[in-house]
């Protein structure tokens, strides 16, 4: 007789038991084994699965992000022809989704006889979140031709992917629509509107959206205040920080972080440490985003020691931390600290440098006066030997650095041997060398090549007016400052800004705004009386107008830095280092009073311009006079 094997088919309450063994706490590798007995569980039971089968073990793929098995689970309804409800087949959707397969995602929502809100969401939620603006975009409208009304958290997944100029028009019909709906009191939507609107530099329509909300969140509130920082409006960011604060808003790391970069804007060192406090007071967990920020946030207010502290005792190090380390020893024009810390991060090999890591390099060895060193770095690049390629940023730094070591021909040759057309930005570089270094001839040529590349810059038409004028070839600079009025182009008002007891106090040339402008402006003249006396002769070739000496004298008195100075001597203590912050390059003849501040009044003097900090102790400056 013969005798056949039976397979024993588990009961439905086998494969009820077998699911919900999925979520006791277990480690992930038994966790995982009994995920695949389910399975297999589920190939037995063939078509006696049930909702609650599939829910219960779907549920399970997408917390472990188990995508063959997720695929198993699909393929079963499949081949036994289950119908699943919106309800799973949406739950399919957010699976692929976590395991980054929007195609599958993709197939499933367009097989999908019905949809729901939550279905689209979820899909627009993946693209918006994984960088894929158009295609976020695009499924917003096909959900709204389908009739499905959006929600709150549709609004807000949408909004992310309104980018560009033409996310942007988007985002206002989006905006147009939540308007409509009545979704404008939404926290959620009111935080993603307001982010769009500042990513887009229209920081008053962000903040009409935050003053709007009924209720405000800390993702809300960090969002406006990162608007302002991320547009440069340093102090409004921070004015606002304090106003939510005294509000009773709750911050978290992203809060800080944004906070942080205002004050790198501003290189408000003591605003800085205060919110350092804050931070450590606020027990927020340790973030490597939120030390790096630390770190880039010393680095731009002058303290490199608590910079370099935070570095030294951070337990992980990205790319990220090493870059802002040696972004802050090259802005000091510290280049040996800046060669020897990346030598430190080759050695331990733990991060590989990125092409920012090698820009970080570069300018420092251009500002430590380390040109060739700077070079075989850059050839070290070409060669294949550091692992980043040159970009056209790298070759702008080769040019950079030639030119501060006064090697104008040569960074001339460079630029025409190099193997993409220029960017106005090298060709800006060069002009400034030409600037430093008085070479009338090439500084000329670019100076005119800069003007047909970008005719609404007001730097360049100042550089090259400037050259003449230090040539004096008076005729040339009103030729150049009328064009300038031609094309009704308008240069940077230049302005510096000393902190007092946590107030920025901003001063321009010659103004006379400042309420203690009276007492600025006889300490700056007592103080000129009394620099000529140990030497100090202004440097009347920074006076770029063809009037007398005298009124040269008097002219150069007036620069914002001279007055900002002299403000930091009479409102703070004696041997209270004096920090100065200037918007634009500090002219010679600033640096030199400067200089004459540290050796006649014992100060040391904190200086950073656009292009590098400059540390004068002792009459001394750690620039070398090569800046």
């Amino acid at each position: 007789m013969l005798h056949t094997k039976h397979v024993l088919f588990p009961t439905h309450k086998t494969i009820i038991h077998q699911l919900r063994l999925l979520c006791l706490p277990s480690n992930s590798q038994h966790s995982l084994s009994t995920l695949h007995q389910a399975l297999l569980q589920m190939s037995l039971r063939g078509h006696d699965m049930k909702f609650q089968d599939y829910n219960t073990v779907l549920n399970e793929c997408v917390s472990k992000r188990a995508f063959r098995e997720g695929q198993r689970v699909h393929a079963h309804m499949i081949k036994t022809h289950y119908l699943p409800s919106v309800f799973l087949r949406t739950r399919l959707i957010v699976l692929y989704t976590k395991c980054d397969s929007l195609r599958d995602a993709l197939h499933v929502l367009d097989e999908m006889p019905e949809r729901n809100v939550v279905s689209w969401t979820a899909m627009i939620s993946a693209c918006s979140q994984r960088g894929y603006a158009s295609q976020a975009l695009n499924l917003f409208v096909q959900m709204l031709r389908s009739g499905t009304e959006p929600n709150e958290f549709t609004f807000a997944s949408v909004l992310t992917s309104c980018i560009g100029s033409l996310g942007f028009i988007l985002g206002r019909q989006v905006h147009s629509l939540i308007l409509k709906l009545n979704y404008e009191s939404h926290v959620y939507v009111g935080s993603s509107l307001l982010d769009m609107y500042a990513k887009d530099g229209k920081i008053h329509e962000a903040q009409g959206v935050f003053e709007c909300l009924p209720e405000r969140d800390v993702v809300s509130c960090t969002a406006i205040i990162s608007g302002y920082a991320q547009l440069g409006l340093d102090g409004e960011a921070l004015e606002l920080f304090r106003k939510l604060q005294e509000e009773g808003m709750q911050s978290n790391y992203v809060t800080y972080t944004s906070v942080l970069t205002a004050l790198s804007g501003l290189a408000a060192l003591d605003h800085g440490k205060q919110m350092h406090n804050h931070v450590l007071r606020s027990e927020i967990p340790s973030s490597v985003v939120l030390q790096n920020s630390l770190i880039d946030m010393y680095s731009k207010c002058g303290n490199l020691t608590y910079a370099r502290r935070i570095f030294d005792i951070m337990h992980e190090r990205t790319v990220i931390s090493w870059n802002a380390m040696l972004v802050g020893y090259s802005k000091h024009g510290k280049g040996g600290e800046v060669l020897e810390l990346f030598t430190l991060m080759r050695e331990e090999n733990k991060v590989k440098p990125d092409s920012v890591t090698i820009l970080a390099v570069l300018s420092g060895c251009s500002h430590g006066g380390l040109e060739d060193k700077g070079l075989d770095i850059f050839y070290d690049m070409t060669s294949g030997k550091i692992g980043v390629l040159p970009e056209t940023e790298h070759y702008g730094c080769v040019v950079d650095l030639l030119g501060r070591a006064g090697r104008v021909e040569e960074a001339f040759d460079f630029i025409k041997k190099m193997p993409f057309e220029p960017t106005a930005a090298i060709w800006g570089s060069l002009l400034g060398a030409c600037k430093v270094h008085s070479n009338v001839d090439i500084g000329e040529f670019v100076g005119h090549r800069l003007l047909e590349i970008e005719p609404g810059n007001a730097g360049n038409y100042v550089i090259l007016s400037n050259l003449y004028a230090s040539a004096g070839r008076w005729e040339e600079v009103r030729s150049v400052r009328d064009l300038m009025l031609k094309m009704a182009v308008i240069k940077e008002p230049g302005r510096s800004w000393i902190e007092l007891d946590q107030v920025l106090h901003t001063f321009h040339a010659s103004d006379r705004s400042h309420p203690r402008r009276e007492e600025v402006s006889a300490k700056v003249k007592e103080l000129s009386v009394r620099f000529k006396e140990a030497g100090y002769v202004p440097d009347l070739s920074c006076v770029l107008y063809d009037v007398d000496e005298e009124q040269k004298e008097k002219i150069l008195l007036g620069h914002s830095e001279k007055l900002a100075l002299s403000f930091g001597l009479i409102a703070t203590p004696e041997n209270v280092p004096i920090r100065v912050i200037k918007n634009l390059r500090i002219c010679v003849d600033c640096h030199n009073f400067a200089k004459y501040v540290s050796k006649i009044n014992g100060r040391d003097v904190f200086l950073r311009d656009k292009n590098r900090f400059h540390q004068i102790v002792g009459g001394k400056c750690s620039c070398g006079d090569y800046w």
